[in-house]
């Protein structure tokens, strides 16, 4: 029996390894993620006004308001670019020419927080920890593990 589940292991190994090209781990891609976001986030911490909360997120205010913040239930309307922490940037309302309107609460768990910090009016660049963006997963082109660094600035705030 023990042979057995150890044989199905070792086929199950082959079978996974075998749908990779050549150079993809997805086991590796994530670790040297976690690795390069955790130096990224240590050196950026250091940089002036720039705000580390209790979770990890940081963040820079570039606009600053005294404007209304959003609940967990608001729905609001932003401007966003988003990058990886080379500078490549993987999604854009700028670009688009529209901005994007959700629930606070139906985004990734950075900008939850963030948003709820900010006041109507306001512009903040987020940097945020892949434990607040998408872990673990490949979203859309954003591989596992990665840190992600956002321009958002809040339009508007629509309370439910």
């Amino acid at each position: 029996m023990k042979n057995k589940i150890s044989l199905l292991i070792f086929s199950c190994i082959l079978v996974f390894s075998s749908c990779l090209g050549e150079g993809d781990d997805p086991f590796i891609d994530a670790k040297n993620n976690i690795k390069e976001g955790e130096k990224f986030l240590i050196e950026n911490a250091k940089k002036e006004g720039v705000v580390t909360t209790q979770s990890g997120l940081q963040y820079k205010i570039l606009n600053k308001t005294d404007g209304k913040t959003p609940n967990i239930n608001s729905i609001v309307e932003c401007n966003y670019e988003g990058r990886f922490i080379n500078g490549d940037i993987f999604d854009s309302s700028y670009k688009r020419g529209e901005s994007a309107e959700f629930r606070v609460d139906g985004v990734i768990k950075g900008w939850t927080e963030a948003l709820m910090l900010m006041h109507k009016g306001e512009k903040w660049q987020l940097y945020v920890p892949y434990h607040l963006a998408y872990g673990t997963r490949n979203q859309q082109g954003i591989g596992p593990c990665k840190t992600l660094i956002f321009d958002v600035e809040l339009l508007e705030i629509k309370d439910k």
